[in-house]
């Protein structure tokens, strides 16, 4: 299978995904005092829909929890299976967590709306890792959620 198939563009490889997506991480989750911020909103519409998310701030070294949830500080770190990642991050800052992300193994790797990193996300494909770019995962559940 080439690492092509992996990278999903098509509109039945988002609903798949989403649908699979029970348990998240958000890896540059914002706190409540970011309420404003997509990085905090939407995680916080999926914990709203029923969700799991695993919060995954890169800064606020004395937050301890977020949405209600202990944070972590590496995907590695995080106990049991996660479905999707949800990368809050610049383009330029996501080759720091490519091999957190390879480490956890999670099914799919999503990077929000204008967020593209081809580099890393063939990385992720070519380890058989799913991989959406550049699109709201909020607007996609809200459309393919169940």
């Amino acid at each position: 299978m080439s690492y092509e198939q992996n990278l999903i563009e098509d509109e039945a490889g988002i609903r798949a995904v989403v649908q699979a997506s029970k348990r998240v991480a958000v890896l540059g989750i914002k706190t409540e005092q970011h309420g404003g911020q997509p990085a905090f909103y939407v995680p916080q519409y999926l914990a709203n829909a029923g969700v799991d998310v695993v919060p995954v701030p890169v800064y606020y070294p004395d937050v301890t929890h977020i949405l209600g949830k202990p944070v972590f500080r590496r995907l590695v770190d995080i106990p049991g299976d996660i479905d999707l990642v949800d990368v809050f991050r610049r383009p330029q800052d996501i080759d720091q967590h490519v091999e957190d992300i390879l480490a956890k193994k999670p099914k799919a790797v999503w990077f929000q709306s204008g967020i593209r990193n081809d580099a890393a996300a063939r990385r992720l494909a070519e380890a058989g890792i799913q991989v959406v770019q550049d699109r709201c995962l909020m607007v996609d559940h809200r459309r393919y959620g169940r």
